[in-house]
């Protein structure tokens, strides 16, 4: 542990150097687990019979808005400033693109999970559809996007914004060496650790959840056999001709 570990206290060093690698083997283990013991609960259990329309709109806004959320907190947390100084991407240039892509992708996935939300309580056969780990994963989830919306919107609205790149990006990466630098994330903002926080109770949640569906690719169908089908004739001959490939 670098910095002055002396500095800092139990509640710090439990929140910021344990609690990380908690989540992380709950995580793992609770994914593996699930796909050794779970395989028929691995699945969104899918409402669209129920209800379609609500459905066709929150669902991208939520989908494609999280994607991008999830590449700006790679870029920032993952990706050193130096390196995009050496790309000639300067600070208030950076943070200009951030608070303008990072809010509008904050807000379609606020928009697309309250669609989503009003569908699943006012739609009765959807609600009923609802368990109680959905419950409790839609309500961390909301909170995990009102609290990065109002750090990276309201936050740099309001006050002269703050510079996470130097103190919460390597408190992030610190974690991967086994170094962690709980003195970074600890004199960060209040609204920044709430942040941290709910995103590592979310990711705790995550393999218990519907939310393990997102490890999930149809990539057997792209090799699977062609499914042939035949049909009768009228006059009862057989058919000569050579079917076409599956997708035509």
């Amino acid at each position: 542990m670098t910095g002055n570990p002396t500095d800092s206290s139990i509640a710090d060093i439990l929140l910021w150097a344990v609690l990380p690698y908690v989540m992380v083997a709950v995580f793992v283990t609770g994914i593996a687990w699930r796909y050794r013991y779970d395989q028929f609960g691995w699945t969104t259990r899918s409402s669209e019979l129920y209800e379609s329309r609500l459905l066709r709109i929150g669902s991208p806004l939520f989908h494609f808005g999280l994607v991008f959320v999830a590449a700006g907190h790679v870029l920032g947390l993952v990706i050193p400033d130096e390196w995009t100084a050496a790309l000639g991407v300067t600070e208030t240039r950076y943070h200009y693109v951030a608070y303008v892509l990072g809010g509008l992708a904050g807000f379609c996935t606020l928009v697309g999970i309250g669609i989503l939300l009003y569908r699943r309580r006012t739609r009765g056969p959807v609600f009923m559809a609802t368990t109680r780990n959905d419950k409790m994963m839609y309500l961390v989830l909301l909170a995990t996007i009102c609290a990065g919306l109002w750090t990276t919107v309201a936050a740099n609205s309001f006050h002269e914004g703050y510079d996470y790149r130097e103190t919460v990006g390597p408190w992030f990466r610190s974690l991967f060496v086994f170094q962690p630098e709980i003195h970074l994330i600890a004199s960060a903002p209040l609204t920044y650790q709430v942040h941290a926080l709910i995103g590592i109770v979310l990711f705790i949640l995550w393999p218990f959840t519907r939310l393990v569906h997102a490890f999930s690719a149809p990539v057997k169908y792209l090799f699977r056999p062609y499914i042939v089908y035949r049909s009768r004739d009228p006059e009862g001959s057989p058919r000569t001709e050579v079917p076409g490939r599956g997708w035509r």
